[in-house]
């Protein structure tokens, strides 16, 4: 089975590595892709996508990491049948906004998702998720220890919430070193 693991990784944390790791484990997924958007259509970023595809071979040194040009994910799987029937990871944050997703029934469709549930999340909003969508036997959960949202680390980078290869790449390039509270 091959897993998806898309993002702006800008930049990639623990978190993203241990929601990859206990996805392996938990269906062990033979082969997983790492996504780096080059656009996100949900939010914005400041580096370059070909700084983010370094970071995240860093931190993905195992795994396969590509670049994709769109800004919706299911542009991006239309562009990919070969992906058909894979499965997308997501943390529970995602699955919250899933329903506000570009067609994303049409992106149940196409592949299933892995939703990692983080200590002390809202089940009620995964619940209010899953009520939306027309096939919700096709969202997998699975538990994951580590309790880092990437949308908190940014404000504050600190070399323990990252892979010991992408800090040094942040140190060693200057990255996010015009964020206020980096250390």
């Amino acid at each position: 089975m091959i897993g998806l693991f898309g993002g702006a990784f800008d930049p990639p944390h623990n978190g993203h590595v241990a929601l990859v790791a206990a996805a392996k484990e938990r269906f062990g997924l033979e082969r997983v892709v790492v996504i780096v958007t080059a656009a996100p259509g949900h939010k914005a970023v400041e580096t370059p996508v070909d700084v983010r595809v370094a970071l995240a071979r860093a931190a993905f040194p195992d795994d396969e990491v590509v670049v994709d040009g769109h800004a919706r994910t299911i542009d991006m799987l239309r562009e990919h049948p070969e992906w058909e029937g894979a499965l997308f990871l997501i943390g529970a944050d995602e699955l919250a906004d899933f329903p506000s997703w570009k067609e994303p029934d049409e992106v149940l469709r196409l592949v299933r998702l892995g939703v990692a549930a983080r200590p002390g999340y809202d089940r009620a909003l995964l619940e209010a998720s899953l009520a939306t969508l027309s096939d919700p036997e096709r969202v997998l959960f699975f538990e994951l220890d580590e309790p880092h949202a990437s949308r908190a680390l940014r404000p504050a980078l600190v070399a323990d919430a990252f892979p010991p290869a992408v800090w040094e790449l942040i140190e060693r390039e200057g990255l996010y070193a015009r964020q206020p509270g980096v250390h």
